[in-house]
């Protein structure tokens, strides 16, 4: 069980990318494996914000080939998304009770650290070191970095 994240996602759709090859495989084999893995809504729209933005993407993608993209990755048969549950405000508390210095940029990637913690999920595939401030996450760099 693991989440794959934005940039993880991003590199595997942008061809120019140094880390192209190691996340597009990366997310080839989730496309086809059965075990569970997952994105969270969050995810899903940073991927559609950068990949259609021509000041951030080098070719900027339609919405509508971004989502083409996202589909393909939603039909995999293992696939899921995190979303808030009941202990949701609780366990985001206990987080930011636990990491020192969660302000900024980083929220986004608590608000990911709070859904894998109250889903139980351990794993994440990202090229984002941010998610090494959080002592009970696996950072797994598919980019080997």
């Amino acid at each position: 069980m693991f989440v794959v994240d934005t940039n993880v996602l991003i590199y595997a759709a942008d061809r120019d990318a140094a880390e192209h090859s190691a996340c597009r495989s990366l997310v080839e084999r989730c496309r086809k494996q059965s075990g569970p893995w997952y994105l969270t809504w969050g995810i899903v729209y940073e991927f559609l914000r950068v990949t259609t933005h021509p000041a951030v993407f080098r070719h900027p993608f339609s919405a509508r080939d971004a989502w083409s993209f996202l589909n393909a990755v939603f039909a995999s048969p293992g696939f899921g998304m995190l979303v808030e549950t009941e202990r949701h405000l609780h366990v985001a508390q206990e987080v930011f009770a636990e990491v020192p210095r969660l302000a900024g940029n980083v929220v986004f990637d608590a608000h990911t650290a709070v859904l894998m913690r109250e889903n139980g999920v351990r794993t994440i595939y990202t090229h984002d070191a941010d998610f090494k401030r959080f002592p009970f996450i696996e950072v797994v760099d598919p980019a080997g970095k």
